[in-house]
Formats: C-alpha cells, structure tokens, sequence
C-alpha cells in the first residue's frame, strides 16, 4: 500500500479510539511530562484553550475561569477554510474561537481601530445562526448562541476576574493567559444540562460530548453534500473534493502544511494540468482520514530530530521495539529492575556522583566484566515476546516528514517491512554491534551489552564535553541528529552496511584520548568505536569479534592494540591514587601517533616503560614483562617492522586487554602467563 492508503487504513482500524483524549509521558529535566492526544473525528481540531466559560441548557452564564495548563487540549469542530485561516482570514469556527469572534462587546474593552473585531463577530454569529436554525442543531448550541446574542461575554469575564482591566478600562496588555495576550484568549463553552445540572455529567463539555460532534459531522456534512461529486485520487471513489487540507501536523503550533494547491500565481502545475483540480483532487473524507490519522500516530509515538519527524507503526498498533534505542532500553522492556530509592529523585549532575575525577579509573572490583549475559538474556527474551504477538499478515510502516520552508512538508522517507523481517534485523543491528556499553538511567550508571541509541551516538560521535558529558551544544546538533538517523535508519531497518564515513569517524575520536577532560566520556566514545569497528569487519570480512580476549589472534592491528592496552595498565598500576588522579598515562598521550605510526611510537612507549615496571612487585613485574614478551611473539618481523597505519580493529585489541586485565587480577599477582 502507499503511505496514503496505510493512514486511512490505520484511521479505519481505530474508529474506537475517535475522541478519546490520552496522555503521553515523556522524561523532562528529570521530571515526568504528560502530553495529551486524541484521533480526531471528522470535521475537527485541537486548540490551545485558556478560558472556559459554562452556561446553562438555557444560555445562562454559571460561571467562568482560567482553563489549567495540564487540561488545556480542547477539540473543536472546524470547517475547511476556518482550519486553514491564517493571519490575514477572518473564516470563524463554528462553535469555540477566540474572544473577538464570541464577544459582542469586545470593542468596549479593546482597542480595535481597524474594525476587525466587528467583522468577525458577524461572521462568527452568522454561522453560528446557520447550524442553530438547522435540523442538525443540539442543546449546547442552542445555548451557547443564546447567551452569545446578549453580548455581555467580555463584561461576565471581567466581573469573574478571568480578565484583567487597567487603568483606562481596557485590558492589561501585560497580563498574559498561560502565555497568551488576554484579547487573544481561546474560549471553550461548558453547557450544564438539564440532567447534568442534578449529576453533573462530564459530558457536559462541549470537547467531550461524541453527541455534539456527531450533530456538526451530519450538519456539515449536508453543507458539502451540494458540491458537485469529483473523482477522489486517492481511493478512486467519487466525493466532494477538498483543496484545502488540514495542518498542526507535527505538533499543536506547526502551521506546515503537508498537501497544498493554493498556488494560483506561479502554477507548480504548469506544462502539464490547466488547473488544481486537474492535477491533485482528494475527497475530503478521505482527507480528514489520512491527516487526522496522522495527527494521532505521531503525536502517539512519533520521534523529533529538530525538523524532521518520524513514526513507525505496526499494522495491527502492536508495541514494537523502537528502531532508534539503544539495547538496555529494549531488554528492560521485558525485565523492569527494581532501582534504587535515589532513582526516583531529580538527577542533578549526574557525571559527578559516582564516577571517578578525570582520568582516574573505576575501582577494579567495578569493573565491567568481559561480557554482559543479563543483558543478552533479556534482550532476547524481550524479541521473543514481541514476535509472540505478531499475526500474519503483519508490517512495520514508517514515515519521515520534514519542512523545507515554514508553510510547506514534505515526505522525507517512507518504508514497509513485515514485522517478522523487522524484528529479524533489529537483532542482527544489536548483536552485529555488540559491545560493552555504560549510559546513565534514572541517576544510575547502567552497564549493558550492546549498542547505543541513535541520539547517544550522534552526541559521542559529533558532541563536546560540557559539565562533565558530550553534549551538542551548538544550533546544529538537532540536525546533526536527524541527519545521522537518517544514516543509520537503512542499517537498522533494512540491515544495510555501517557507512565507513561513520567507522573512521568514531575510531578517529576514540585514538585522541588527550582530547578529553573526562575519562568517562573517552571510554564511552572507545566503545562506541568498538562496536562500529566490529560490525564494519563482520559485513566486509565476515568476522566475529567478541569483547572476550582472543589470545590466538595474530592480526598485526589487533596485537599492536594489545600492546598498547599492556602499556597503559603497568604505568596506571604505579600511580598515586590522590596525586595521579588526573593524570594521562604515556600509552594514552600517545595513542593518536601510535595508530598512525605504530612501530616507530612503539619504541618511544616502550623506552619509557621500563621506570614503570621496575616500580611493581616482582611478581607483577615479571607477569607484565612475560605478556608483552607472548604478544611480541606472535608478531612476525616484517609486520612488526611496518609503520603502516593502523586500522580500527587494533581499538577492539586495546579494550578487549584492558578489561581481561581488569578482571583478571589473580594473575598478576601470581606471575602467571598469558597462555596459562
């Protein structure tokens, strides 16, 4: 199917789901938010509202006040043109609008020297006459234009105190409604009927009514029944057509517009239809379908990377691990851990509780261990539940949207794959690049196996350290993370090759540890390298490396790598805890020479090697001193001799040594060998 024909699909399989306002919860500045979200009916919108207004089934007024931040979503019926007026159109809604449409005495209150105000409370009365008058009407019409013909809304307001006059009797211009100049306010109406009076039923809101909506669906739709039938495009059914299609799209204040054929001057259709209706005809069913079906799935689940959106969906709206998270995320999906007390508590500065100063390690008996089983366990454990659940037929659906100018949207990418496929290659994803990974989860540093999501890779890839992490700080990191999701997408979701650009970029970062303050901040850039550096092996050499040590590997990259790693950890051995705690070992301030120049900076580390190695134990010393003796054997001379460039495997050498020594420190104590 097109990406057309899966919204209408996906709006028919959820009529149940048709004005039920949901909320969505989001991670905030260490604070949990709520978003609401609703599938619209036909012929409706949702606005920002921030005063309700409630009358009596006869047109009364009851009562007013200032409409709370968190219940501020309020859907409303629209017609075409009013949900489309922009700045310049003065097209009313046809039951809630802002205050200079509803008051009758607005211009005693408001200065209004262009005459607007007037204009478009006519308006506004005259249609709301029409529906009023039809057979279509209902109760909270009736009495919301009966209260409105008295013209006393500004008066009542100000009498509430919901208003707010100054000094010359007009109001404040510096008193704001959540934001919003009081002459600009949005008003909703809360119509107590007759049984609502005794038990105060909620759907006395006109938001919340499905009666109400229902009334203005069959009466608007009597209005478009006269237009002549046209051949929709998109479904090959004949309909009233409609040309002017919704916006609010991506977000409650996003005035682009996905489908448009208001150009009446420069005729982008020119050369090859006559007129719009030549070139793109829709129903205007179907449009209220495919965009209100849109609205709702994004706003459900859709993911922002500055312009660019993207949502994915499965067909039958079963959950589905997101293609863009990291593996934790995906395995605790199936294994919640219990935290500790101080999860639930706002996380400061996170980068200074429980992580050494500098370049200080972490404490050996913390040390990551060789491999993670937990979370392999539960990550596989976590995709079997899903594929459970899955029924054939089923499909992933994604869409990517982006705005080239503020008025206009395009679709940026749009892909079907079965859901068994999908779940298929999310795995291969998550093992191909499979490594030690740490993130921090609720305050708490989480170690796991795995690969980062999409938005730490781009913050470790393209990021600088600001208070102690690698932030994008700059205006271009929203779309330096669009950009490198767009990147990955084909990687994960179709199981594309890893671009080499990205490879040498994370390997390049990871052999500049100097560049870093933070020690933490370089070890989670080196892993990151790790994993691209595996995966790029495996898709051109079909290897398969593992964090767990390979003592038999005669790979010259991987054994100079281990070198390296040997190094670092005799000098690291001999330091102070208190007066070394920020200090680089040489191995570390030469890493970016040694991949470029191995043997020749070898030589250098090596002659400085010699003070540190005198300063162990005997025990130690000859334990190190026999390990740098094994890996130098297993060198031939002439690849030893080479000055060559190294390549990125000699990363996954480095760290692959430096966790067994740190895990493994028995053997250092006891002399053992490296071929025990």
């Amino acid at each position: 199917m097109s990406w057309e024909e899966e919204l209408i699909h996906l709006y028919d399989k959820n009529t149940s789901q048709i004005g039920r306002i949901q909320l969505k919860s989001f991670q905030s500045s260490g604070k949990e938010e709520q978003i609401p979200y609703v599938l619209l009916p036909f012929f409706h919108t949702t606005v920002t509202a921030q005063i309700q207004v409630t009358l009596s089934a006869d047109g009364d007024f009851l009562g007013a006040s200032k409409v709370e931040r968190k219940d501020k979503l309020t859907m409303i019926p629209v017609t075409e043109k009013s949900n489309s007026r922009t700045g310049k159109s003065v097209e009313p809604h046809p039951l809630c609008d802002s205050l200079k449409y509803l008051a009758g005495d607005y211009g005693r209150y408001v200065r209004d020297t262009s005459g607007d105000a007037e204009r478009c409370h006519k308006l506004y009365m005259e249609a709301l006459k029409k529906w009023h008058c039809s057979s279509f009407s209902h109760e909270k019409v009736d009495a919301v234009w009966t209260y409105l013909e008295k013209g006393t809304l500004m008066q009542d307001l100000l009498r509430e105190k919901v208003l707010q006059q100054n000094e010359e009797g007009h109001l404040d211009d510096a008193v704001k409604l959540e934001g919003v100049a009081q002459g600009s306010a949005f008003v909703r109406f809360l119509v107590r009927g007759r049984a609502g009076m005794r038990d105060g039923q909620t759907s006395d809101a006109c938001w919340k009514d499905s009666s109400l909506w229902e009334c203005f669906i069959r009466y608007y739709q009597s209005m478009e029944g006269k237009k002549e039938l046209e051949l929709d495009y998109l479904t090959g059914e004949l309909q009233p057509p409609s040309y002017l299609h919704s916006k609010k799209i991506r977000n409650e204040g996003d005035g682009a517009k996905l489908i448009s054929s208001n150009d009446k001057d420069n005729f982008t259709f020119r050369g090859r239809f006559a007129t719009k209706e030549q070139a793109f005809a829709i129903g205007i069913e179907t449009s209220q379908k495919l965009h209100n079906a849109l609205k709702w799935i994004i706003r459900k689940q859709g993911r922002s990377f500055d312009t660019l959106t993207m949502v994915t969906w499965e067909s039958d709206l079963k959950e589905m691990p997101p293609w863009d998270a990291d593996t934790e995320t995906i395995a605790s999906a199936a294994f919640p851990e219990t935290l500790p007390e101080a999860a639930g508590e706002e996380f400061q500065n996170p980068f200074q509780d429980d992580l050494p100063d500098g370049w200080e390690e972490e404490p050996e008996e913390t040390a990551v261990p060789d491999e993670n089983p937990m979370t392999a366990r539960q990550f596989y454990s976590a995709l079997a539940g899903y594929r459970k659940q899955v029924e054939n037929p089923s499909h992933m659906i994604l869409l990517a949207f982006d705005a080239a100018t503020t008025g206009r949207l395009s679709l940026a990418e749009f892909k079907t794959l079965d859901t068994a496929r999908y779940l298929e290659n999310i795995q291969k994803w998550h093992e191909q690049c499979g490594w030690i990974q740490w993130k921090y989860k609720d305050g708490h540093r989480k170690d796991f196996y795995g690969v980062p999501g999409i938005r730490d890779i781009t913050e470790l890839l393209y990021g600088a350290e600001s208070n102690g992490r690698l932030l994008l700080a700059d205006k271009n990191g929203k779309r330096l993370r669009a950009e490198l999701g767009r990147r990955l997408l084909p990687c994960i979701w179709d199981n594309r090759e890893l671009p080499y650009d990205l490879v040498a970029a994370a390997v390049n970062r990871a052999s500049m540890p100097q560049a870093y303050k933070e020690r933490h901040n370089w070890e989670r850039v080196l892993t990151l390298a790790c994993s691209f550096v595996k995966k790029h092996r495996y898709e051109k050499e079909k290897e398969e490396w593992n964090v767990a040590l390979d003592n038999e590997c005669n790979n010259r990259d991987y054994l100079y790598g281990r070198l390296l790693a040997v190094a670092d950890r005799i000098e690291y051995k001999t330091f102070d805890k208190e007066k070394d705690a920020a200090r680089m070992t040489n191995a570390k301030r030469y890493m970016s020479t040694f991949s470029q120049r191995p043997f020749e900076t070898w030589k250098i580390i090596e002659e400085n090697l010699q003070p540190y190695l005198n300063k162990l134990p005997i025990q130690e010393r000859l334990y190190y001193e026999n390990l740098l003796d094994g890996i130098c054997e297993r060198f031939s001379v002439e690849e030893f001799r080479k000055n060559d460039k190294l390549d990125g495997l000699y990363l996954l050498g480095f760290h692959s040594q430096s966790c067994a020594l740190k895990n493994n420190k028995n053997k250092e104590k006891d002399g053992g060998s490296e071929n025990e």
